[in-house]
């Protein structure tokens, strides 16, 4: 059986979907029967779509006779758009975050379960060789036990990037959650690999600690840490930022007692004790998905891997807004679309949280108790 795909959105991200989708409809592992927005889709989006492909506003109109729905819609779109697609019997590839609270991720799961269908999430980090090179290296005692495993990022992000849509930098659009802050969806691939590395990717936490900052004048947050506790396992910590001094490579850090892995997971870039090793080619999430519906493959990336990630996803949505940073410690450079934000010494206090498991606070850093609250 060749699947029937169609992809909801058609911009932004969505375009990768589409191009991806595009390639295999041409190499003939799919058909790539429509996709549809709520805008007008540009002319790379209709190019990218086969002369007998629909393009529609309204996602009911693609769901008879398909057989995946590719979601790469605003966040907090995901769960009612999933529901539509799973009472349609699409199986699904879901980006990330695929749902924002623990209430939908059950639900979500229940309606997978009880009607057969598979559902991948858009982790593509996941995907990687370098997940089981990693896995295999801590099995065999290489780094010695595993003590916590840190994920750390640090981007520039201009006025442009906030200006992309309405959702972007909100904790909320019109009443409805949509948490879009640095752990939650840009940096979420660091979060959420750093919790299946740790084994306890489909594990509620017994704990959650936020520190949530924002250095420019946003609902949701640009700076933020976390850690995320485990009975019987390690912790994991999560730092990062958008207001960095310069873009660096985010990473994964896995400590051991006889040394470390760190994991350059855009790149695939793997050193075990500070050495650099192949790890190979990544495997294309929409691929995996067709294998395991085609060949019974495992999913790479499926719902129940994303559990530990959604519990603080829920967390930064339910914790104060964020604290926002004083000015004096926050300092502007550019103009117009290019205009951002950069807190002096971030880059290294990321870099710091992660070689420490720390969270700011406990970094001794001078803005992480200044500032009113919003």
């Amino acid at each position: 059986m060749i699947p029937a795909v169609v992809v909801f959105g058609t911009a932004g991200h969505a375009l990768t979907h589409l191009r991806r989708a595009r390639a295999l409809h041409d190499r003939g592992e799919i058909v790539l029967t429509g996709a549809c927005d709520v805008r007008e889709p540009s002319a790379e989006a209709r190019a990218l779509l086969p002369a007998h492909a629909d393009i529609t506003r309204d996602p009911a109109d693609l769901l008879d006779g398909a057989d995946i729905a590719v979601i790469a819609t605003p966040p907090h779109t995901h769960l009612p758009l999933a529901r539509q697609a799973m009472n349609a019997d699409c199986h699904l590839l879901l980006e990330k975050p695929p749902v924002l609270d623990l209430v939908a991720f059950d639900e979500l799961t229940e309606l997978a379960r009880t009607r057969g269908l598979a559902c991948q999430t858009g982790f593509q980090s996941f995907g990687s060789a370098a997940v089981p090179l990693i896995g295999d290296t801590v099995e065999r005692g290489e780094i010695g036990t595993v003590t916590g495993i840190a994920a750390a990022g640090a981007w520039i992000r201009r006025d442009r990037y906030f200006g992309r849509a309405e959702w972007a930098g909100r904790r909320r659009v019109r009443g409805q959650p949509v948490v879009d802050g640095a752990l939650t969806n840009p940096f979420a691939h660091a979060v959420a690999t750093a919790l299946l590395l740790n084994g306890t990717a489909a594990t509620l936490p017994d704990g959650i600690a936020v520190e949530l900052y924002r250095a420019r004048d946003i609902e949701a947050d640009d700076t933020a840490c976390a850690r995320l506790s485990f009975e019987g396992a390690p912790d994991v910590v999560a730092a990062a930022t958008l207001a960095a001094e310069a873009d660096h490579q985010p990473y994964v850090l896995v400590h051991g007692t006889d040394g470390r892995i760190r994991w350059d997971y855009k790149t695939d870039l793997v050193e075990i004790r500070g050495e650099p090793v192949s790890a190979g080619p990544p495997e294309d999430l929409l691929v995996n998905l067709v294998g395991h519906l085609r060949d019974a493959v495992r999913l790479r990336a499926p719902l129940s891997a994303t559990r530990a990630f959604t519990a603080l996803v829920e967390a930064v949505r339910d914790a104060p807004d964020p604290r926002p940073l004083p000015a004096d410690r926050v300092e502007i450079t550019g103009a117009g679309p290019e205009r951002h934000f950069v807190v002096p010494g971030i880059d290294a206090a990321v870099d710091t949280a992660a070689e420490r498991l720390a969270l700011f606070s406990e970094l001794a850093l001078p803005w992480t108790g200044a500032g009113a609250r919003a």
